[in-house]
């Protein structure tokens, strides 16, 4: 029996707002046919139920049969689908662009060439308006069938136009193609390796990169192939924790949405991609004032664009917002007062179930943690910690869940859980070992607590000072210092060897404008 996670009409009405649902219930209230009059009736059933019940479905719609019940639940599928599209055909110019495509052809299916020519001539300078490459090469081969099999008596030298138009938009297509798929799968290493842990996958970043980089000058790059390269440069260098070179294209990335002001509407997804990773790169660059300013970038967008957004937008908008606003709590060494925004979040998590991907919902989650474990809170950094370790994810992030790990360990420690924490180092230690993930710094961590966990003060206070120093000499290593990006430990040190709170520590750090590794 489907169930709500995989029953896809299900999870469809679960997703529709207010005015979805009143725009598809107007529509067939209309005509009140006996199949309308189920549709609705099925509707309403799912609407309210909570979790997907077949059998429930079955005793609160009467009129319905077991046997109709797939081809029902098919048929609103697709009525749903259709009312949205109607609904959203204002909203997406795409959308609309794609039904003056529908438009021509059935004016030529009537034998109406020359008016199917000019729908297609004015949906062509839309698309092209749009940068909308693909869309401009499906309406070129549209054109060129209609002349090449009738007689439309259109300009002279039309066979030659056309011909260069497909070949140029051809020619684009390739290109953009190629960078979309290097964009698409740098992101892929990022999710699976995470930063560079070694020389070794310095090498295997930077050998696969340029070897897809498709030799071509920028300045004849379409917008979208631009796009596309300096995503994939992001990613690039963001794996290889070069900052100041993923900002550079970061901002690239901006700034060329401020070329093409009307690309930041019609393309609302992409823009507030390429806004977070700005505040990415500032937050690792330690750069505060710009990453207010690009924050107030973000939060004025979508204050003024929020009403049009739809719901992808409206989830992306969600995840990069707050991750940004808890990345400021981060550089300013203010989490305590971080700790206020974490019930709005969780509520906005559960909002967004059905369209978040475990991804964000893992970062959150170690976000929310280190907020916790920055505060003192250690009892409730454990909480999240939890959520991290009990996900079912694979190997994905598993930076993420090496360190999460890691900092679970030192709550544990900071509790005085003693007895746990040496039972936890041996299978901390298996798991990172078994995701090739055991940098310098875990390891000196571990063999740390493993060795001074029934130390006297005195004692204890020498091996945090030994320690931090030992740190230190690893962090002058470039690949090791990847662990001091999901974990402050030498923050951590500090307060312990000065005996004062981690974010006093970090805070203090933030207002003399010191280096944090």
């Amino acid at each position: 029996m489907p169930n709500s996670q995989t029953d896809a009409l299900f999870i469809l009405i679960k997703t529709l707002t207010k005015a979805e649902k009143r725009n598809f219930q107007l529509a067939f209230n209309k005509n009140n046919t006996k199949d309308d009059v189920l549709f609705i009736q099925l509707f309403n059933t799912l609407d309210k139920m909570k979790d997907y019940d077949e059998e429930q479905i079955l005793k609160k719609v009467p009129d319905l049969k077991k046997q109709q019940l797939s081809n029902v639940k098919a048929h609103l599928y697709k009525h749903l689908l259709s009312s949205l599209r109607q609904l959203y055909k204002q909203k997406d110019p795409l959308i609309d662009l794609r039904e003056q495509l529908d438009h021509a052809r059935v004016l030529y299916n009537k034998g109406l060439y020359n008016q199917s020519l000019k729908i297609l001539a004015k949906a062509k300078t839309m698309a092209l308006e749009q940068e909308e490459v693909m869309l401009s090469y499906e309406i070129v081969e549209f054109e060129k069938l209609i002349e090449s099999r009738h007689i439309t008596r259109s300009l002279e030298n039309r066979a030659e136009a056309l011909s260069a138009e497909s070949r140029q938009i051809e020619h684009q297509l390739t290109h953009i193609s190629r960078l979309s798929t290097l964009s698409l799968r740098m992101y892929g290493l990022y999710l699976k390796l995470g930063h560079a842990r070694n020389e070794r996958d310095a090498d295997m970043v930077k050998s696969f990169f340029e070897g897809q980089l498709p030799q071509r000058d920028a300045s004849q790059m379409s917008f979208y192939e631009k796009i596309y390269l300096y995503q994939a440069s992001c990613w690039y260098y963001y794996i290889l924790q070069d900052f100041v070179m993923y900002y550079r294209y970061t901002q690239k990335w901006v700034d060329l949405f401020k070329q093409y002001p009307t690309l930041q509407q019609t393309d609302m997804d992409l823009y507030i991609k390429a806004q977070h990773n700005l505040l990415t790169a500032h937050f690792y660059t330690s750069n505060f004032e710009k990453f207010k300013s690009a924050l107030c970038d973000l939060e004025t967008f979508i204050r003024a664009n929020e009403e049009s957004f739809h719901e992808n937008t409206r989830t992306s908008a969600f995840v990069y917002l707050y991750t940004a606003k808890i990345n400021r709590y981060f550089l300013e060494g203010t989490f305590s007062q971080g700790l206020a925004m974490v019930p709005e979040l969780e509520s906005e998590i559960s909002n967004h179930t059905l369209k978040i991907d475990q991804h964000r919902v893992l970062v959150f989650y170690y976000k929310i943690a280190c907020l916790y474990f920055g505060s003192g809170d250690n009892s409730k950094a454990i909480f999240y910690l939890n959520k991290i370790i009990n996900l079912k994810i694979g190997n994905l992030r598993a930076d993420i869940q090496c360190f999460a790990r890691i900092l679970h360990l030192i709550a544990h420690y900071e509790l005085e859980n003693y007895s746990l924490v040496e039972y936890l180092i041996k299978s901390v230690y298996h798991f990172i070992s078994k995701h090739k993930d055991l940098g310098l710094v875990m390891e000196a961590i571990m063999k740390f607590l493993r060795r001074y966990i029934y130390a006297n003060p005195k004692e204890l206070r020498s091996a945090f000072v030994d320690l931090k120093d030992r740190l230190e000499q690893i962090s002058e290593d470039p690949y090791e210092r990847r662990s001091f990006l999901y974990l402050d430990i030498i923050s951590w040190l500090e307060s312990k060897i000065e005996n004062i709170p981690v974010q006093e520590v970090i805070h203090r750090k933030f207002i003399n404008k010191e280096r944090r590794i």
